[in-house]
């Protein structure tokens, strides 16, 4: 199965498509010094840095299709220039969760005879979990502790 990952938000001026691809991706965790996952769970734990958020904004945008020099613009001013940290931190949150997990639109499809499909919302919760699962057991079976 394949997922877009793109994710569409309400930044600055207007609404806009972002989308974290690979390269992107490598780029955010050479400039927040950490792997994609790690960073997505300090943005849903409320421990993000200032670059989790406005690298992974500037990013998305560009993995979206905007021009690098646009993108890098409009971070400037809405984002460096104004203090909705919180607000962007959330954008950041959703469009990391789209790229790693998919977006609530996208069906998850389960193997054939699992019964129905599930939806994930990147900005439902930061824990990575589709609606009404649980977290895995920390040990496996046959594991002694």
């Amino acid at each position: 199965m394949s997922r877009s990952g793109k994710f569409d938000a309400t930044f600055g001026d207007g609404r806009h498509c972002f989308q974290l691809r690979l390269g992107e991706l490598e780029e955010l965790q050479e400039k927040c010094d950490a792997g994609p996952p790690l960073i997505l769970a300090r943005l849903g734990a409320g421990q993000w840095r200032t670059g989790d958020v406005r690298e992974t904004v500037r990013l998305g945008l560009i993995g979206g299709g905007m021009k690098p020099v646009e993108a890098l613009a409009l971070v400037e001013r809405y984002l460096d220039q104004r203090p909705d940290w919180m607000e962007n931190a959330l954008l950041a949150r959703g469009v990391l969760a789209a790229a790693l997990i998919g977006v609530e639109d996208e069906a998850l499809e389960k193997p054939e005879g699992e019964g129905e499909t599930a939806t994930f919302s990147p900005t439902a919760n930061g824990d990575g979990l589709l609606s009404g699962d649980q977290p895995p057991p920390l040990a496996s079976k046959g594991r002694k502790e």
